[in-house]
């Protein structure tokens, strides 16, 4: 085997498209299109606090494993939180920022983060990125949602896991979304349905809207709805029109939009991502409040979309208890860690450590509260 050659780059235009997607398989958040649209759109980039620093491996000028990195101003954007770890250092006297960061900009998505053909090439990485933090003097190094390949390698080579959990459907051959319901609790059941109910008596139907069928139109009241929904939180959005744009014209086959009318007058939105057979769930908007339709568009539409195309799960995103009513199930979440000073990496290791066992119960708990009359297998 060649002598593996390790890089930094600060842009994939450096990278053959065809050589990265390659690596990157089908999970759409992964693809060359999805990371270099956020760049190129200035979303993800040294002006929002996101500066690039590309791992890349090479044998005989080829592309072989690479890895997303960026050198991070602040913890915005990532669904894994470290603020108390950073007023730590800041109230000991320590920079905790700039610090190193693996994951895919504002997307809590599962996937792989070290991008290898192989065992030997992902160790490999993982050893690297390490390297890096230390000549970059960050604080410290962080893998966000990688998937269990990577969190196997992590460990291995001497990174602190920490657990999270998600929400996620799983598609066990339903016939149909009326099958799906009557795996179902009664009382669970009938809840969902009157929830169902009342927008259909509010006048609203739904179109699933996918590749082609997505026009400038749908995707510009998308984005109208996209950016209330994160004013009326009073906040920001980090995603501009133009990075959806981009999403559009590149790779449109991965989208699928659930639009929510009534009459020929649009409501409400979901955006979704579709690749490698799951359905990852967005971004929702609406322009008024109908009673259920939150839950309409961004679950039991997206179910159905799923039943009727035979993909096998759908993501539901960040956090959510209230998705268990609709069928998602807890799931547990991975992100691994390496912090310089070893007087805090003790600290935080003996307090992952008793977090993981709390997020052990509370998975164990909520398991105890699925909506389904047994155990599904």
């Amino acid at each position: 085997m060649a002598e593996a050659e390790f890089t930094i780059i600060d842009s994939l235009a450096e990278i053959d498209p065809a050589q990265w997607q390659a690596l990157a398989g089908d999970n759409p958040t992964l693809s060359y299109a999805f990371l270099h649209a956020l760049h190129e759109t200035q979303c993800a980039s040294p002006r929002t606090g996101w500066s690039p620093r590309y791992l890349i491996l090479q044998r005989d000028g080829q592309l072989h494993a690479a890895m997303p990195l960026y050198l991070k101003e602040h913890s915005r954007g990532e669904y894994v939180f470290d603020h108390a770890w950073a007023d730590a250092f800041h109230r000991n006297g320590l920079p905790y920022y700039p610090k190193l960061l693996s994951a895919v900009p504002f997307t809590p998505v599962s996937g792989s983060r070290l991008l290898a053909r192989n065992a030997e090439d992902r160790q490999l990485l993982a050893r690297a990125a390490l390297q890096v933090a230390q000549q970059l003097e960050t604080s410290s190094l962080h893998i966000l949602f990688p998937d269990e390949q990577d969190k196997q390698a992590l460990a291995e080579a001497g990174y602190m896991l920490r657990e999270g959990v998600q929400f996620h459907w799983e598609n066990h051959g339903y016939a149909d979304l009326d099958a799906f319901l009557a795996t179902m609790k009664m009382e669970k059941r009938k809840k969902l349905r009157q929830d169902r109910r009342r927008v259909a008596d509010a006048g609203i139907h739904f179109e699933h809207l996918a590749g082609a069928a997505i026009n400038e139109e749908v995707l510009r009241f998308f984005y109208s709805c996209y950016v209330s929904t994160y004013q009326a939180h009073y906040s920001k959005p980090y995603l501009s029109l133009a990075f959806f744009q981009c999403l559009l014209a590149e790779m449109p086959d991965n989208l699928m939009l659930v639009l929510a009318k009534r009459g020929e007058t649009p409501v409400a939105v979901a955006f979704n991502l579709v690749g490698g057979n799951v359905m990852y769930g967005r971004y929702w908007g609406t322009t008024e409040f109908v009673s259920g339709l939150h839950f309409e568009t961004c679950y039991m539409q997206s179910i159905d979309y799923c039943i009727r195309h035979g993909l096998a799960s759908f993501e539901g995103g960040a956090q959510g208890v209230h998705k268990m009513s609709r069928g998602l199930v807890p799931t547990p979440t991975w992100s691994a860690h390496w912090i310089a000073d070893e007087r805090f990496a003790d600290a935080i290791a003996d307090f992952l450590s008793q977090e993981t066992a709390a997020m052990n119960d509370y998975i164990d708990e909520l398991s105890e509260h699925i909506p389904f009359k047994a155990p599904q297998k």
